[in-house]
């Protein structure tokens, strides 16, 4: 485990980079366990929670319900507020921003041992996504 002050050091990139495939694990492992056996709608579930728009979809709504603390809004908006040269090939440049934003503060909370809110976290966002039914 990191300490925060060294977690804090990372580049909010490299925060997301981990974030994306922590968040990415759970949401497989919801959908095997909840569904076992067919892996090409497991790959297509998955799409909707992983993707750019499905993160930048939840979290928006958690920041509107004030779901996340301070902190953790402070390092959302860190990361989605870091200037990239990189560029989304099949998402929108806004939701990109958000959704990185999204993984990085997934990201933090792993590496800094945060767990249970890494799952409480993890598990709304699959949940306003499920209410959402239908992407814009």
């Amino acid at each position: 485990m990191m300490t925060k002050e060294q977690i804090n050091k990372l580049n909010t990139t490299t925060l997301a980079y981990l974030g994306d495939a922590v968040f990415e694990v759970i949401v497989r492992e919801k959908i095997v366990t909840e569904r076992p056996g067919d892996v090409g709608r497991a790959h297509h579930t998955a799409v909707r929670y992983v993707s750019a728009q499905g993160q930048a979809r939840a979290a928006k709504a958690m920041i509107a319900s004030d779901f996340l603390t301070e902190e953790e809004e402070h390092i959302y908006k860190r990361a989605r507020n870091h200037r990239s040269i990189s560029r989304p090939q099949n998402a929108d440049p806004k939701d990109y921003k958000i959704a990185t934003g999204f993984e990085a503060l997934l990201g933090y909370l792993y590496l800094s041992d945060e767990r249970a809110r890494l799952r409480e976290i993890a598990a709304e966002a699959v949940r306003i996504v499920d209410a959402a039914k239908v992407f814009k």
